[in-house]
């Protein structure tokens, strides 16, 4: 007599993020990775190293800075003024974006990011010291003289 057979499992269903595609991302706390999750979890397993980072509360806002000492990008509530790198263990000012201004290096043209007020600001690829704060005929006239 025959013996029926087994129909194939179903395969698993994949997730599909909610529809009003409302994700967020987190820095995992193992390896740095950036992590998407969907909005209102708890907290986040990543993928690669498997360390389970904790979300921050709803309604807290986040920011990004790259850290001045091994350029990691670091994540941190937003409105704090220093932020320790968990790589290199450097202490990263964190500034509001209308805390600070940019502008580009004289000598290499690297786009320098200063805090408002600052005189002048030293590039950290050629070391040159950029004059600002002051117009740029001044400038010219200044150092042309």
């Amino acid at each position: 007599m025959p013996v029926p057979l087994a129909p194939y499992p179903t395969p698993p269903v994949p997730f599909t993020p909610p529809a009003n595609g409302t994700q967020s991302q987190l820095v995992c706390s193992g390896c740095r990775n950036l992590l998407l999750y969907p909005v209102g979890a708890t907290s986040v397993c990543c993928a690669v190293c498997n360390a389970v980072t904790n979300v921050p509360p709803p309604g807290t806002e986040m920011a990004q800075l790259i850290c001045g000492g091994c350029h990691t990008l670091l994540m941190y509530i937003r409105g704090a003024t220093s932020v320790q790198c968990s790589c290199c263990h450097t202490v990263n000012l964190a500034m509001e974006a209308n805390q600070v201004a940019h502008v580009n290096c004289g000598s290499c043209r690297t786009l320098l990011m200063y805090q408002y007020g600052a005189r002048s600001v030293k590039c950290a690829v050629c070391n040159f010291v950029t004059p600002v704060g002051v117009s740029t005929s001044t400038t010219e006239q200044k150092f042309n003289n």
